[in-house]
Order: structure tokens, then C-alpha cells, then sequence
């Protein structure tokens, strides 16, 4: 099944005020599941050396998080030890870079990247990026594209949309997950405005990507409308009193 967020997260998160700056947005939502009422985040799903990082700009919504060097204990899970909060940086791209530095330079294994504002990946997915990634060293999540795709063509000398074929395009999700030294090496790169997602940053350093099987519920939270659907996956997943 999905993995679960409580009904308290999104009661909590109705709670908070809203202007309607995207990014102001997605940090309440990540302060409302990550901060409030909701299950901590998952061990590393296989084993041998699999770190789970969440690439969150979330300290400069509030200031009760601890500083990176601070360990925060674990709650739960198999896997014992604590876990460590890095900086959120000025993009995406940064906040990952200070996540890496907390994993050793000679570290072996698999990293995984997961947006704060995906909280619906299911465990058959997170398992399936780690395990594949072990092989391939950069693996994505993707689900086929349902509706139909029109490209809007900057040239005056062509029509101003047209349809393109829909089965040639894939959603992408998270978490993504890349071999650490790939990662690493990637990361050392100077930051640019085509960095939308790791798998970018990868593809950018020349590395191939490898798509693997999403889950359909995986949302992200961007607007107000997600949460009425990410209230809708709550109830459908959470059993009758």
C-alpha cells in the first residue's frame, strides 16, 4: 500500500495562511507533513549502503529545525541511528549539494532524493528505484501521460500548438535514485536553469537514465487543488473505524 500520512498533517496544514506564492506553498506543506503528526521518514528500503535524503528548502520557513550539524533521533524503522538535517539551499539543485556533503567522500551505495512534497510513494516503488539502481547507478520513477499533449511553437512560421504524441512522454517522479560517487561527481558541477530534477543534473554530466515503474498516487503538491486530492488518497487508504 501507499506509504501513510495522517489526517492530522493536512488538518494542520489547513490551518496555516496562504498568499499564494507557490514556493511559500510547498513549505507549508512540507512543515505540515513533515513537522506535524506524521510517521518519520522511511530506513533505506535494501540494504548495502543506501542513504534517503529529502532535498527540502525548509529552514527558512521556520526556525525551530535544527542546524545540519545536529542529529535528530530516529523514531522508528529497522534500521537504528539518527538522522541528519542539511541546509535547504537556494534552488533544488543547492539543497542537494549540502545534503551530499553530510555523506562521506568515500561512501559506496545508492542515494535516493526525494521531494518533501510527494508523501504518497509507495513502497514497491522506493524499492524498486534503490534495487535497479544498484545496476543501472541512475534510476526515475515515471508514469505514462493520460491526457493529450499540445506544443506551443515559438515560430511565427508554424501553427501556434500542435498535438504531439502523448506515448512518447512520461511523468517523472521521486524519489530518484543514483549511484553516491555518480551523484557526487555530478553535483560538482556549476549550476544551471535546466537543473529541473537530479535526473537533469545526471543527464547533464553525461550519464544515461534508466525509467522505472511509478505509482499513480505519487502526487506532488503544488497548489490548493492537490491537497483536496491528496485528502481523497488519505481516505481511500485509511481503513473504516
Amino acid at each position: 500500500p501507499p506509504v501513510s500520512v495522517s489526517t492530522e498533517a493536512i488538518s494542520y496544514l489547513q490551518t496555516l495562511p496562504f498568499h499564494g506564492n507557490i514556493r511559500e506553498l510547498k513549505n507549508l506543506v512540507e512543515r505540515a507533513l513533515l513537522m506535524k503528526g506524521t510517521d518519520p521518514p522511511p530506513t533505506p528500503p535494501c540494504e548495502g549502503g543506501e542513504w534517503l535524503l529529502t532535498a527540502s528548502d525548509f529552514r527558512s520557513s521556520y526556525s525551530s529545525v535544527p542546524n545540519s550539524s545536529t542529529p535528530l533521533p530516529q523514531q522508528g524503522g529497522a534500521g537504528g541511528g539518527s538522522y541528519l538535517l542539511a541546509d535547504g539551499g537556494e534552488t533544488r539543485f543547492h539543497s542537494v549539494q549540502h545534503g551530499l556533503a553530510l555523506i562521506p567522500d568515500d561512501a559506496e551505495g545508492v542515494v535516493g532524493i526525494h521531494d518533501g512534497v510527494r508523501p504518497f510513494p509507495s513502497i514497491e516503488v522506493i524499492r524498486r528505484c534503490y534495487e535497479t539502481a544498484r545496476e543501472q547507478k541512475a534510476v526515475i520513477p515515471v508514469i505514462p501521460v493520460v491526457e493529450t499533449l499540445r506544443h506551443l511553437s515559438p515560430s511565427t512560421l508554424l501553427p501556434s500548438s500542435q498535438t504531439v504524441p502523448r506515448g512518447e512522454y512520461r511523468l517523472v517522479q521521486t524519489p530518484q535514485c543514483f549511484d553516491i560517487q555518480l551523484l557526487k561527481a555530478a553535483n560538482r558541477q556549476p549550476y544551471n536553469d535546466g537543473f529541473t530534477d537530479d535526473a537533469s543534473v545526471v543527464e547533464a554530466y553525461g550519464f544515461d537514465i534508466t525509467l522505472v515503474e511509478g505509482n499513480r498516487e505519487n502526487i506532488k503538491i503544488t497548489t490548493p487543488y492537490d491537497i483536496t486530492v491528496a485528502e481523497a488518497i488519505i481516505r481511500h487508504q485509511t481503513p473504516n473505524p
